[in-house]
């Protein structure tokens, strides 16, 4: 399936894009945190006086880490390092000291920008290069009557501009390499299926900005048409009702566990969005009855979409005009093809309405995994990035995810996808989430296993819910066993995490 057609602007680089804003409108305010404030002028100003200390580090052509939490020093290091002509690490601040160990023996930065907090921790890490700390606000430079010349913007769009590191198979996290050019057009690609208001839309980010969903859709999103981003240092549903009030937020980009703890938070029914015209969701997949949920209380459709780090990250969205399909994750971007081919002969190509691997091919696709070519070579087969991912087309060309191959298990033969499981549980009217996985069992080679939080106040019992499920699932798929628990196990950026409930 392909989608083709114009695209709008594409800059060169994200620092062109900064640049364009601050020169056409730069008493137009850009970036909020705790009631802190930059315009587009000032916005600039702080990222080129970082950026020249960086270049004084010689950072050019090199790689900077990042080890912090949302701030506005984040938001002006993330272009502040581009604007060095560096690559951008992004790191988690909560990673212990092992995790991070291994990022920076991998990347080899030649700086580390933190968060005065992790202050202990990063001077016990080797390979920081230079350390610089940050109270949050530490980057901001106001305009004085003795500010400088703006600096030559350095990078080009052959540069690499990204270095994130995600998920690896053999329990290591691969650093994705992107281009200047990789990112910057999937920002136009984005643009052309949700199209912005210039100068109008107040973004809220409450998603991580070391992961590229709350870069691509709240940072970058944000700086492209010119408008306002409101972060917040961290999620607290009370904190994002009051700011989707009082900041009169237009577009709110998250993912779907924030949606389903906002539609439990006691008192959101009342929360005034009267103002909030968009929701995206992204990172995980979102339950049809979340969304179902979500558009009875506030009357706004959640867009769904999907992508990965390694598609810069965009690959599929459901779009602003036109049909939106409750459970699909919509249609291919501008420039983008995506197929569905068999799981164990990849050259076949699959028809509508069949399940196989998603592969995908545009100009938005990463240019390999940092010091792992063979890694690289088996993800990207000519020329295409074979997922992982388990997903299929309906006759309208509309993308709907299945599950991840690996995450696929094998019942007395039987092919069994925990999403489905997953789906059904969340309709439920007791279950506010739910996860299934697939374990080991001596007779059927493997059976599954669902971990369920019921909604506050409900009670249900582990039968009633396998009786549940046997309503609506063929007797294979069935839970051999619910357990019922309070909490679910999550990844920092808000994923529910089955790695941790694997045996």
């Amino acid at each position: 399936m392909t989608n083709s057609g114009p695209l709008p602007h594409v800059y060169e680089t994200v620092v062109h894009m900064l640049v364009a804003a601050a020169q056409d409108h730069p008493e137009q305010v850009a970036v909020t945190c705790s009631g802190f404030h930059l315009t587009y002028e000032e916005y600039l100003n702080s990222v080129e006086h970082l950026a020249q200390k960086l270049l004084d580090l010689g950072s050019k052509g090199q790689r900077v880490a990042l080890i912090m939490e949302n701030s506005i020093d984040m938001a002006i290091a993330m272009f502040s390092v581009h604007a060095a002509g560096a690559q951008v690490v992004p790191i988690n601040p909560l990673y212990t000291a092992r995790e991070i160990t291994y990022i920076l023996t991998d990347s080899l930065p030649v700086a580390t920008i933190h968060q005065s907090s992790a202050k202990g921790i990063v001077e016990t890490l080797p390979h920081t290069g230079k350390k610089l700390a940050s109270e949050g606000r530490t980057f901001v430079k106001k305009l004085t009557s003795t500010t400088s010349e703006p600096q030559k913007i350095i990078p080009i769009a052959a540069d690499l501009a990204t270095l994130q590191y995600t998920g690896g198979t053999t329990g290591y996290p691969k650093g994705v390499n992107l281009t200047h050019a990789q990112v910057s057009i999937n920002i136009s690609q984005r643009e052309a299926i949700l199209p912005t208001n210039a100068q109008r839309e107040t973004i809220v980010c409450v998603m991580p900005l070391f992961h590229v969903f709350a870069v691509s859709m709240c940072l970058h999103l944000a700086c492209y048409c010119r408008s306002r981003l409101v972060i917040l240092p961290r999620y607290h549903p009370r904190d994002l009702c009051d700011t989707l009030q009082g900041e009169h937020v237009t577009i709110l980009p998250a993912g779907p566990t924030i949606f389903s703890s906002l539609l439990n938070f006691k008192g959101f029914e009342e929360v005034d969005l009267k103002h909030l015209s968009r929701c995206y969701s992204g990172s995980a997949p979102l339950p049809e009855e979340t969304l179902r949920q979500w558009q009875g209380v506030t009357g706004c459709f959640i867009l769904e979409g999907y992508g990965q780090t390694e598609a810069g990250p965009v690959l599929t969205y459901n779009p602003e005009t036109g049909e939106k399909k409750a459970g699909s994750v919509g249609v291919p971007l501008r420039d983008t093809e995506i197929e569905v081919v068999d799981i164990t002969d990849p050259t076949k190509v699959l028809p509508p309405r069949t399940t196989g691997e998603i592969r995908a091919r545009g100009p938005q696709i990463m240019s390999g995994y940092r010091n792992l070519p063979e890694e690289t070579a088996s993800t990207i087969r000519g020329g295409w990035l074979y997922t992982g991912d388990i997903g299929e087309f309906d006759e309208d060309g509309y993308l709907y995810i299945r599950d991840r191959k690996k995450d696929m298990a094998i019942v007395g033969g039987y092919n069994v996808f925990p999403r489905e499981i997953d789906e059904v549980l969340y309709t439920h009217p007791m279950i506010a989430e739910a996860a299934t996985i697939g374990i080991p069992d001596k007779y059927y080679g493997e059976v599954t296993k669902a971990w369920v939080v019921l909604k506050p106040g409900m009670t249900a019992s582990e039968q009633e819910l396998i009786s549940f499920c046997a309503e609506n699932l063929a007797k294979y798929k069935v839970p051999r066993t619910i357990v019922i628990t309070t909490d679910l196990p999550k990844t920092t950026i808000g994923k529910i995490d089955k790695k941790a409930l694997r045996p």
